[in-house]
């Protein structure tokens, strides 16, 4: 069977939703008889596969080297080239009509997985009817989806509420090696030349506005000089403010790991999270997590893993941070570590995954699609 995976959402240094697609490709290489291909933006068309294939695209300046490839014809055929037996589309855009498109010509199952949450980016931005203007995208393009994967329970219930209803429940996963308490080497208080009593916080992602870094960066000045932010996801290292420096984030997953590991715990204020893997990380870093009480993040975090705040309230993130250093951290991240173990892991993911996508090669609702000639590989 050839896999093919598709999205817009994935560049050299891009987050969660290329862990993702890495961390696939490996597990089915390693555990499957699969082929496995990836067809995504880059700096120029290429085609291969069995790996990461690209169609051409401009960068989008502000983003962690996003490009955006604007020819819908071009992206078909390339998937189209591929002659997959499966597609699984990674974004809500023109990828998905055209793996909707080629999917129907070859009578072949479409899955799409449902990262980020449309409407409620419409809404934030342009109001309530942008957003019920989205919902109403969202199930015309889903309807002929076999199924949508939603990584989180807030999601999948949101999903089905709309209207989808072949909306599945499907947890991402973390690579408990890479993210792993040994990773703790960095003696963060020395190379940032802070005082060996400072309270080192650490958030790592886009500096977007749905993550609310403002709210995160008042509880820091409410809770005074002692403690200390670092903020991975910049362009550059540098120091913003007595209390915060600023570090690069390269798409390096171990390099993550290392600073995650090193600080004292993770701090998250967004209140839109879809799923949080990036709170996973820290958490299989044996790290607590103290984080907004609102998206998926509640599903992820216990009371025996950290703490949850009030959303967008300074004051409670900064009362829950606070309350978190009166326990033991090592206690608490290694029972953050032993609930990604039991729940996270990416072979938690994938067996159920992959029982999904066989679900869907023997269904009798493909019967109902019209198949066209395949293109061969040229």
């Amino acid at each position: 069977m050839h896999l093919v995976d598709t999205t817009l959402f994935y560049s050299p240094t891009s987050g969660g939703v290329k862990r993702y697609l890495t961390a696939k490709h490996h597990w089915l290489r390693t555990h499957t008889a699969w082929e496995h291909t990836l067809l995504v933006p880059g700096e120029r068309e290429h085609l291969e596969r069995g790996g990461v294939s690209c169609i051409a695209g401009p960068r989008l300046p502000g983003t962690f080297n996003y490009r955006l490839p604007l020819d819908p014809r071009r992206w078909s055929a390339l998937l189209e080239r591929l002659a997959p037996d499966l597609i699984e589309v990674g974004d809500a855009f023109h990828p998905a009509w055209c793996g909707r498109r080629v999917a129907e010509r070859r009578g072949i199952p479409l899955a799409a997985f449902y990262h980020s949450n449309l409407p409620q980016l419409l809404a934030h931005r342009c109001g309530a009817l942008c957003a019920r203007a989205g919902e109403r995208y969202l199930r015309e393009l889903y309807a002929r989806v076999d199924v949508v994967f939603a990584p989180s329970r807030i999601v999948c219930d949101y999903l089905r509420g709309i209207g989808i209803a072949h909306a599945r429940y499907q947890p991402l996963g973390v690579d408990t090696e890479v993210f792993h308490p040994q990773r703790r080497t960095l003696d963060v208080r020395a190379r940032l030349g802070l005082a060996p009593d400072s309270r080192v916080l650490v958030y790592a992602g886009r500096f977007a506005g749905e993550k609310n870094l403002p709210v995160l960066l008042r509880a820091l000045r409410l809770l005074g000089a002692r403690y200390h932010l670092l903020l991975i996801g910049g362009a550059r290292a540098a120091r913003a403010g007595p209390q915060v420096t600023l570090l690069p984030y390269r798409g390096d997953a171990h390099e993550l790991a290392r600073w995650l590991a090193s600080a004292d715990a993770l701090a998250h204020a967004g209140t839109r999270e879809t799923f949080g893997l990036v709170v996973l990380e820290a958490m299989a870093c044996g790290r607590p997590v103290v984080a907004a009480r609102a998206g998926a993040i509640p599903e992820l975090v216990d009371a025996t893993a950290g703490m949850l705040a009030e959303p967008l309230c300074a004051a409670s993130l900064a009362d829950a941070i606070e309350a978190l250093y009166d326990r033991d951290l090592e206690a608490v991240g290694a029972a953050a570590r032993a609930r990604v173990l039991s729940h996270f892991t990416w072979a938690h993911a994938f067996q159920a995954q992959f029982a999904a996508y066989g679900a869907l090669l023997s269904s009798p609702r493909l019967t109902r699609r019209v198949a066209g000639p395949a293109m061969e590989m040229g």
